[in-house]
């Protein structure tokens, strides 16, 4: 459903996570904290002058769809012996800090090799680095890579340097961290985003048999998560593994249905690849590593920008340190690694997240809401179509659960019938429908007519209306047989009303479905002769879709799935000419007689003679 006018989410996380536009803000910003880092490194105070917004305790939107995961990969040539410069990850560290709310950046994962010698030294240097997450409660992950420790053992080697100062202490009382495995090189963290919790599985280097039963250990504690495992080593280049990156994939990856996402450094250049698991979903696996480019790589960040509501990440490779010296000019290779564009280091990757996720959590099916809490103030005609034998043929009166006297009966032209479903939109209130067979030519099908004398038939609305209805076109749904049916419409003619203005013969009111599939509300305000249209846009086949039409008394108001269309009308629009004849549910009349008739499932239908608010639409 459409959340972005009454999400509460900040405006800054309603832009383009990706593109030109996305790249000219980077560049327009400078990056005012990574530019103190041009030429030095940080002070020692270097977190009183953060920005504002940056001061604050670590605060991600943990409910919006759209979030981001930041990528640090080697960093190595920064920490080498005599020759650290630890400014270019404060500045990317920064940069986390600084758009931190802008980017939802909700954790940090860095792939290993932090340091070229494994020395204490230079451990102490990123070590120092570091702190300004750990001073805003930043979630972040780090792991060893082959540089940080003696390259020849698995995660049992013992003390390090490296375990010194990145060990499990560090992370004690981070509201992200998880836990690690007895030995301290393997460790994993839960962030929460989008309303559900993640999980980052940072591995080791190298895992030892005990490695391998703990990361399984802590999958099999928390089956219902999906899993992002980092690790230093694993691709090697486009499509292909290393031998242990095989190994990992063999004993660990492919066997666990929750790790769809795999990051990894070690080897250059930057790369991809897909796999499917032993449950037949792709695995992505990603290979970034930037140390053999300009200044070590710069500590040039990934940031993987999820959005729930699109199913895609939008990937984009970024170094804040050279953009926040581009106000100083930047030498020539610095002009080469502002943003790198290449296939492999800004891409989007679709994936279906309710699918993929689905074989270890899927997402609970909501349950029937009760009739009664439906029927709400101002409710004068409520249909649902629930509770009977998939299959079963409609006969009889339906019911207006309003309890206002609107039902309806079945109308058949050409034989037709109407038949009960199971099937409904996710969020509908009623769990089934009615599937129309209508044809144009022959006219033939089946539809709903409220019976003579009720209430509904008479009602002008002044005051406004919100008519809402659930649909669904089937795969065999052709223009030229189903185009222009009603959903929801008023019989009686503009002629007959004395409303002469376009086509006499246009019935007062349809919510009709067009040749391309927009749903189209045309109708005949008291206020004017004319016909009034709003137009959506095009819906697909084989999809469950809220439409609901809001008069405030005023203006009219299409939306599609709870968000408003474009085409709305700003004349003003005052209520719905009537002759006192009845309504339709899947029929549409022209010049007095029925012309066309819904070939789709109808759900939920609700008029209620007040406007709404999107968040009392039956979808909500």
């Amino acid at each position: 459903m459409c959340t972005s006018h009454e999400s509460g989410l900040d405006p800054a996380l309603e832009a383009p996570q990706a593109g030109a536009g996305r790249r000219t803000f980077l560049r327009a910003t400078a990056l005012i904290g990574a530019a103190a880092t041009a030429s030095a490194a940080l002070p020692t105070a270097a977190a009183e002058a953060l920005p504002d917004k940056a001061r604050s305790h670590w605060r991600p939107d943990t409910e919006s769809r759209r979030f981001t995961l930041a990528v640090m990969p080697d960093t190595q040539y920064l920490f080498d012996g005599p020759s650290i410069d630890k400014a270019p990850v404060e500045a990317s560290l920064r940069y986390l800090l600084e758009h931190g709310r802008d980017e939802n950046i909700v954790f940090l994962s860095h792939l290993g090799d932090l340091t070229q010698n494994g020395a204490a030294p230079e451990f102490a240097a990123i070590g120092d680095a570091f702190r300004l997450l750990d001073r805003r409660g930043v979630g972040y992950s780090v792991l060893a890579g082959n540089h940080d420790v003696r390259s020849s053992t698995t995660d049992q080697r013992g003390d390090s340097a490296y375990l010194d100062e990145f060990g499990p202490d560090r992370f004690q009382g981070k509201r992200t961290f998880g836990g690690a495995s007895p030995d301290g090189y393997n460790t994993f963290h839960v962030f929460k985003a989008a309303g559900q919790e993640w999980l980052v599985l940072a591995l080791d280097w190298r895992l030892s048999d005990k490695g391998y039963a703990w990361a399984k250990n802590v999958l099999a504690q928390h089956p219902t998560l999906p899993v992002i495992l980092t690790t230093h080593e694993l691709v090697v280049e486009d499509d292909t593994l290393s031998s242990y990156g095989q190994q990992l994939w063999d004993q660990l990856i492919a066997d666990h249905d929750q790790i769809f996402l795999t990051l990894n450094g070690h080897y250059w250049p930057a790369g991809r690849a897909t796999r499917k698991n032993k449950a037949g979903h792709d695995v992505e696996l990603h290979l970034t590593n930037y140390q053999n480019r300009y200044f070590g790589g710069a500590a040039m960040i990934r940031l993987y920008r999820f959005d729930l509501d699109r199913d895609t990440i939008d990937v984009e490779t970024v170094s804040p340190w050279i953009l926040g010296r581009a106000a100083k000019g930047l030498n020539e290779l610095e002009r080469q690694e502002i943003e790198l564009s290449g296939e492999a280091d800004r891409f989007s990757v679709d994936i279906d997240f309710a699918e993929r996720f689905a074989g270890f959590a899927p997402v609970p099916a909501r349950p029937a809401r009760p009739a009664s809490k439906m029927v709400i103030p101002g409710t004068v005609a409520y249909w649902r179509f629930d509770g009977q034998q998939d299959g079963a043929e409609l006969t009889g009166t339906v019911r207006d659960r309003s309890g206002r006297g609107n039902d309806l009966t079945v109308v058949s032209v050409g034989g037709g019938k109407l038949n009960w479903s199971s099937d409904h939109h996710p969020d509908q209130p009623g769990h089934g429908s009615l599937d129309f067979h209508g044809f144009k030519a022959p006219l033939q099908g089946a539809y709903l007519r409220t019976v003579d004398g009720a209430p509904l038939n008479s009602a002008t609305f002044k005051a406004g209306y919100t008519i809402e209805a659930f649909y669904r076109m089937p795969a065999d749904w052709d223009p030229a047989h189903h185009a222009w049916a009603g959903v929801v419409s008023r019989t009686g003619t503009g002629g007959a009303a004395g409303k002469t203005g376009d086509d006499p013969d246009e019935p007062l009111a349809t919510l009709s479905l067009s040749n391309d599939r927009e749903p189209q509300w045309a109708m005949r305000p008291l206020n004017q002769q004319v016909i009034a249209t709003n137009w959506g846009q095009e819906t697909p086949l084989e999809t469950w879709w809220h439409l609901a039409v809001v008069n405030n008394g005023r203006h009219t108001t299409l939306y599609v799935q709870g968000c408003p269309v474009v085409r709305n009308p700003t004349a003003p629009s005052i209520g719905i000419t009537s002759v006192g004849l009845p309504w339709l549910l899947g029929g549409y009349e022209y010049a007095g007689k029925i012309d066309q008739i819904l070939h789709a499932r109808l759900g939920d239908v609700r008029i209620v003679e007040r406007a709404l608010p999107v968040h009392a639409f039956m979808n909500h």
